[in-house]
């Protein structure tokens, strides 16, 4: 879902630097009188989450009425584009929405504020926390975490008469279920070999091969190691199978939109998606829930949303105290009855018991197995060479792995630089 729109690295890091320069002060006097009348901005970029989001700020005001905080939608297809824009006017909202794979940028150029001292951390997954922390300070508190699991289709597996996956099922069980599902002269498919959402395909398929993305130290490319490469071929080869569309058909029709239509029979999403699915007309009632099947060892990858804080807003206090109440159990319970799973440790029922159709335990039980997402101090710059490089793989241009160990040289070359 996170890396589904790259940013133009070198661009943005520039902006950004110019932006930390300027201004940054006006009006913060006013946000002193706490019986000030004070009206938060606040940037999302997920329409399926803008009603809880907007309930949550409601809630907020309920206690706080001096404070009204407007919920401000900029799909994620612009939300990057708009709120660089944003932030180089002066006009970023006061709270918004932060994602692993930007955080650093933002982080170092000072375009987001490090919390205040008295935020309890202990209360969310660590990874999460250590995603936001930059310089061994918190920048943010998270908001919800998600897993990746394989949605599948039970009609097509019905009309096959294949068992539904199983709990321990490996990547050989689901290379051969795929076979069994395809159809390519009908144009159906046992799944879709995405590229450009790492999140869901890539990075768990690189980690359960026993591979790596970045070294721990973010100094060097896993790219270029042989067992990186077996979970980049996990792709290329139900490609290269039919057992996926080509990338040129997965770019005129997102996968997401050939499982809705019935044309895909396993989908890797993540937890996000059950309020997608659960609305579409046509997958809603006919999926469910499997984990990912096990490579070398069982993966996945684990990430979170957090809200985070404009240096440049007028109303730095009232803003943390919204951002601390986001990051509440009260806060967490309520969105974990209507949206995403909440980060809040212990508040996690409400979300899997909010659809006993599905099993979204599965996404719960995958924590413990779970691997970070891997980022840097500007994750943005080699996340455009994946694209660049790995494309010519998955077009079968150039052999898998000489597009990764290429792909490797230049992330070796980027991260020199960082």
């Amino acid at each position: 879902m996170w890396m589904s729109k790259r940013l133009g690295a070198v661009a943005l890091a520039t902006l950004l630097a110019v932006s930390a320069c300027s201004g940054g002060g006006d009006g913060k006097a006013a946000a002193t009188d706490p019986n000030a009348k004070v009206t938060l901005s606040y940037g999302v970029w997920d329409a399926n989450q803008k009603p809880v989001m907007e309930t949550l700020a409601g809630e907020f005001t309920k206690t706080h009425p001096n404070i009204t905080v407007q919920v401000q939608l900029t799909p994620w297809a612009d939300y990057w584009t708009k709120l660089k824009a944003a932030v180089t006017g002066g006009a970023a909202p006061d709270v918004f929405w932060m994602n692993g794979p930007n955080f650093q940028l933002y982080a170092s150029n000072k375009v987001i504020a490090p919390m205040p001292g008295d935020a309890d951390l202990s209360v969310y997954p660590k990874p999460l926390t250590d995603l936001y922390t930059f310089e061994g300070k918190p920048y943010g508190l998270p908001k919800d975490m998600d897993t990746v699991a394989v949605w599948y289709n039970k009609v097509l597996f019905d009309a096959k008469k294949l068992p539904y996956p199983k709990d321990d099922w490996t990547w050989a069980d689901f290379t051969e279920t795929a076979a069994k599902l395809s159809d390519p002269a009908k144009g159906v498919y046992g799944t879709a070999a995405q590229l450009g959402s790492f999140q869901e395909y890539q990075y768990d398929t690189i980690a359960q091969a026993g591979g790596y993305v970045i070294s721990p130290d973010g100094k060097k490319s896993g790219y270029g190691d042989p067992k990186t490469i077996a979970g980049l071929k996990f792709w290329t080869d139900l490609i290269e199978q039919k057992s996926s569309p080509d990338l040129k058909t997965m770019t005129d029709t997102t996968p997401i939109q050939l499982f809705e239509a019935g044309k895909i029979a396993m989908y890797w999403g993540g937890s996000w998606n059950v309020s997608e699915f659960t609305a579409n007309s046509y997958t809603k009632g006919k999926v469910d829930v499997a984990p990912l099947p096990r490579g070398e060892k069982q993966a996945t990858v684990i990430h979170g949303v957090a809200n985070v804080v404009s240096t440049k807003t007028a109303h730095p206090d009232q803003a943390w105290e919204f951002v601390r109440f986001l990051g509440s159990r009260q806060a967490a319970e309520i969105l974990g009855q209507k949206g995403p799973i909440p980060a809040y440790d212990g508040t996690q029922t409400a979300w899997v018991k909010a659809h006993p159709e599905l099993k979204l335990q599965t996404f719960l039980d995958s924590v413990s197995y779970a691997v970070p997402f891997p980022v840097s101090k500007n994750t943005a710059a080699w996340n455009e060479a994946e694209l660049t490089y790995l494309t010519k793989a998955w077009t079968g241009e150039v052999p898998t792995d000489k597009a990764a160990t290429e792909l490797a040289q230049a992330m070796d070359a980027m991260l020199a630089k960082e």
